[in-house]
């Protein structure tokens, strides 16, 4: 409309949006003071003509009358627009118990609403927990702090924390909201990923125009791998919210998933037509630029969110695995811990510690066992939320520090046992990991079963541009050690065939790698020279010093 997005919502102003939106009417509100007491007005106008559909108007004798006056006059007005009594009665929560009975709690909640619409979730945060330090059983606030937490901090914590408390109150919100507090505690406080698609698709069916149900099955499609999917659910999310900017980011994701990138970048095209501004959206557009070469485009991404506070650290961490994908591992560390200090800047303790574990594994995939160990410490010191333990886990395995690693799997499974992509993916990779390193291939390879029909999917803690497929390149390993190099190389090869997915990952380049070696247990020296020809291009700039690459030039000089 050529106006700035902070524009206040006159009357006439939400009249032209509500023309050019095809809706029928606005409602238009109004407050007042007369006295000690407050005159409430609600108008439904035309949106075309300005002319009155209905009108009510209240008064409540005090302040804190206010919320129960104005709710009554919502039931009355909805009469008067024709709707039937039995969805008037239906779909008649009590305003102040469908939010709160705190005026000014709900003014610090619509203030939180206003800066997290706009983007600015770090704003938004200390509003809403204003707003639950007013009103304490304030169940909406919890609910949207919780989902705040999941969609844009992945601080999963702090997310489980407030989700819980909101769903032990579901019973104060709105049926519509219900849905959502119920399917959000099943994904994010549970993990139960199955409950919470039948939650969100009983929303759906009871609230068809709403964008959330389809919204949050389809990132949750992505946890599964279920990318086309997601597709579905995210472009029916568009249709009903043309501008909803987390649908572009996750169809982003999930056509760069399936290799689709003509139709990722098409997506990103489009949000900068509708001005739309998230933090993934420059993410998801500097991995379509990696996949493509394009270093120039992924400079202008990281440019684009370079000195933004609670955004800058998921740029700087993903250089830092585009850097460990290339075998520069001091270059990858630094950026790793500016990324940590940019997260503790933003008071994100979870992000830091997950963006330190991250540079963890690098470590130890590399071959670095001791400074891995360091690096779990100190993540682990920031955080012991649910995603920062999994990754130590899983890093503690690799690089062979056994016990702890199964001590931390035993206490999430015990702590966690309906979280579908934990036991699902994770936990497998961790035991079987463990196994390969004692030198028990075949119970990795038993331990792996259960994470076959998670091979390529991209679930939480998602601390990565894409997928790992750690199942994928575990067994493969599992394969080597019972020197079954078809097998082995079968795995490994799905590296390079879903680059959609694996994107900037390091395992992506190691997989080159470990192919080579299984071609070379074949004893086919012309693929194996071949593939650690391509590992060794890709690692022309690499450190010299890593473990990993020391033992892959020594392999490669004595190939026959």
């Amino acid at each position: 409309m050529g106006r700035a997005s902070g524009e206040r919502l006159t009357a006439q102003v939400a009249r032209e949006i509500c023309q050019r939106t095809g809706s029928a009417a606005v409602l238009e509100g109004s407050i007042s003071s007369l006295g000690s007491e407050y005159v409430l007005g609600l108008n439904a106008a035309n949106c075309r003509t300005g002319d009155s559909l209905a009108k009510e108007q209240v008064q409540a004798s005090r302040k804190e009358d206010v919320l129960k006056t104005l709710g009554q006059a919502t039931k009355d007005l909805r009469s008067k627009l024709g709707e039937s009594l039995g969805t008037v009665q239906k779909f008649d929560a009590p305003l102040i118990e469908a939010t709160t009975s705190s005026l000014e709690a709900l003014q610090a909640y619509s203030l939180g609403l206003k800066a997290f619409q706009r983007n600015e979730s770090s704003a938004a945060i200390p509003y809403f927990r204003r707003a639950i330090q007013l009103d304490p059983n304030f169940a909406l606030a919890y609910s949207t702090l919780g989902t705040l937490y999941t969609a844009d901090l992945t601080e999963s914590g702090l997310a489980a924390e407030n989700l819980q408390k909101a769903f032990a109150l579901r019973d104060r919100v709105s049926e519509s909201e219900r849905f959502n507090i119920d399917a959000n505690y099943y994904a994010f406080v549970l993990g139960d990923l199955p409950k919470s698609e039948q939650v969100l698709r009983s929303w759906s069916q009871a609230y068809p125009r709403s964008v959330l149900p389809h919204l949050t099955l389809g990132f949750q499609y992505g946890y599964r791998g279920r990318y086309e999917d997601e597709v579905r659910e995210e472009l029916q999310a568009l249709q009903i919210a043309p501008n909803e900017v987390n649908a572009y980011q996750n169809l982003m994701e999930a056509y760069t998933a399936l290799a689709r990138l003509d139709e990722a970048k098409q997506t990103y095209r489009e949000s900068l037509d509708r001005k739309l501004e998230g933090q993934f959206l420059h993410d998801d557009r500097y991995a379509i630029a990696f996949l493509e070469g394009d270093t120039e485009e992924m400079k202008r991404q990281l440019s684009a969110v370079s000195g933004k506070l609670g955004v800058e650290d998921l740029a700087l961490s993903s250089q830092s695995d585009t850097e460990a994908f290339y075998g520069r591992l001091a270059n990858a560390s630094a950026l790793a811990t500016q990324a940590v200090q940019s997260a503790l800047r933003a008071d994100e303790k979870e992000v830091a510690a997950i963006w330190r574990l991250d540079s963890a594994l690098h470590q130890a995939e590399f071959g670095n066992f001791a400074r891995a160990r360091e690096e779990v410490n100190l993540g682990l010191a920031r955080s012991s939320a649910r995603g920062p333990r999994t990754m130590a886990a899983v890093a503690l395995a690799c690089a062979g520090d056994s016990g702890r690693a199964r001590s931390l799997a035993d206490e999430l499974q015990k702590q966690f046992p309906m979280d579908t992509m934990l036991n699902g993916y994770w936990l497998p990779v961790v035991h079987a990991y463990i196994e390969v390193r004692k030198g028990q291939p075949s119970q990795a390879l038993k331990y792996l079963e259960a994470a076959a029909p998670y091979d390529f999917a991209f679930p939480p803690p998602q601390f990565s541009e894409g997928g790992l497929l750690y199942p994928v390149y575990v067994r493969g390993l599992a394969y080597f050690a019972l020197h079954r190099g078809e097998e082995a190389a079968a795995e490994f090869q799905k590296f390079p065939d879903h680059r959609g997915i694996v994107q900037n990952t390091p395992l992506a380049s190691l997989a080159r790698l470990q192919l080579a070696r299984a071609y070379a247990l074949q004893n086919n020296s012309a693929k194996a020279r071949a593939a650690y020809q391509d590992f060794f291009a890709l690692w022309k700039d690499a450190d010299p010093d890593i473990p990993i690459l020391i033992a892959a030039k020594s392999e490669y000089a004595t190939l026959h």
